[in-house]
């Protein structure tokens, strides 16, 4: 039947039919391809948990935040040498073997050694996610890295270093920066006062976010003046409420107050 089909209309089509019906079949085709993406960029938000400087609640706790105000799709990972205490619905992969500690393992993000690609956000564990940031993945999307400029900004009006809390980046571009690195960490890591100074000396090409979408809680969002000594640690000397802008969707907590240390009642309301 299907051999007639095809015969009859061989023998009724008119040459002027027949090209008119192959330009629109063509037309077509051309059309769908232009449609479908050729390739797809998936999307991680990183961290990173090492030794016991953080509980595992961070861990728990910064995937909440995520799950909350990322509304794009995306997948957690953990990589961590001890997964203990971590919320079983978050995906965690070992660190690997390296003579390494601390920030020091934030080189090795930027490696071919992940097992995937994509592009990656990675996020410190003492940051307060609390607005959307589905922008962290839409912003300057041709950049092969993002990253914070850093909070000595506040100090400075022409600080132009990095601070490595929240950094974006295409996943293995900088993979021969990370094998230089990893000829001799250990001489990296005594070169460089941490992971940020190392990124900013050797990541030519690169690109701040806006300064007011991530904060420095304690610096812009509170003021360093309210700072002190109580009961022996760094903390506010009394409770207050930040100063948010409606552009800031993160405040890090970078050295002290921790999240859970903080006096302030801010912190428990969007930490959780």
């Amino acid at each position: 039947m299907e051999q007639t089909v095809q015969s009859t209309k061989q023998w009724t089509e008119t040459k002027e039919v027949r090209k008119a019906r192959k330009k629109l079949e063509k037309a077509a085709k051309t059309e769908v391809q232009e449609t479908v993406p050729t390739s797809f960029d998936k999307k991680y938000v990183f961290c990173l948990k090492w030794g016991d400087k953080y509980s595992p609640d961070y861990v728990n706790k910064l995937h909440n935040m995520v799950r909350r105000n990322l509304t794009i799709d995306y997948e957690f990972i953990c990589f961590t040498e001890n997964s203990k205490g971590i919320d079983p619905r978050i995906t965690t992969c070992p660190l690997p073997n390296k003579n390494l500690s601390g920030w020091w393992f934030k080189p090795w993000f930027l490696s071919n050694e992940l097992g995937v690609n994509g592009t990656g956000l990675f996020l410190d564990l003492d940051l307060i996610v609390f607005k959307n940031i589905n922008k962290l993945f839409s912003y300057e999307q041709d950049s092969n890295f993002v990253i914070i400029r850093d909070f000595n900004r506040v100090h400075r009006a022409s600080w132009e270093k990095m601070n490595s809390s929240v950094f974006r980046f295409k996943i293995g571009k900088h993979s021969h920066l990370y094998d230089e690195f990893d000829k001799n960490s250990a001489n990296q890591s005594r070169r460089y006062p941490g992971d940020q100074d190392w990124m900013y000396a050797n990541i030519k090409k690169f690109t701040f976010w806006p300064n007011e979408w991530i904060q420095s809680y304690k610096w812009e969002m509170r003021g360093r003046q309210y700072l002190g000594l109580v009961n022996g640690k760094r903390n506010f000397t009394k409770p207050g409420e930040p100063v948010v802008k409606n552009e800031t969707s993160i405040a890090v907590f970078h050295g002290y107050p921790n999240m859970h240390d903080c006096i302030d009642e801010w912190p428990r309301r969007h930490w959780y």
